[in-house]
């Protein structure tokens, strides 16, 4: 999908199930990462995660979209539209959008390290220089686990 059709796609949702025209710019935006989608308060235009349109997480894309544009309609007409709001809330059960996006919850990578000494298991998002950093508990040399 091209920013073009989510454009289309976006435009036509809004009509369809918000009764409103989205008059502003949507896009996809491969810096988010762990967020469907992102609506700026600034210009209105609306940001998508690329990795929507992957097949695992495809069936989710109205479902962000519904998200994003109950934020933009909401913030246009001067109402609640945070999180937290009630108007918000109301908005997004009453269109069916979804509350929380599925890729916050996707699994991270992870990294395990192990002392040779005391056998301390490290887990770590990010590696870790071996030759600077030692065990915390014995001061052993760490290796990682393959």
């Amino acid at each position: 999908m091209t920013n073009e059709q989510l454009q289309a796609l976006i435009e036509q949702v809004s009509l369809d199930h918000f009764n409103k025209a989205f008059r502003h710019h949507a896009c996809f935006n491969a810096r988010l990462k762990t967020t469907g989608g992102r609506y700026h308060l600034a210009d209105h235009h609306i940001d998508v995660n690329p990795k929507l349109m992957e097949p695992e997480y495809q069936q989710y894309l109205i479902g962000v979209i519904k998200h994003e544009l109950c934020h933009y309609h909401l913030h246009l007409v001067g109402g609640g539209y945070r999180h937290r709001d009630q108007d918000f809330k109301q908005l997004l059960h009453s269109v069916e959008g979804l509350r929380y996006s599925p890729l916050t919850f996707a699994p991270k990578k992870r990294i395990v390290y192990e002392c040779l000494n005391c056998h301390q298991i490290y887990l770590r998002q990010k590696a870790i220089n071996t030759q600077r950093f030692c065990c915390g508990k014995c001061r052993g040399k760490l290796v990682e686990q393959v």
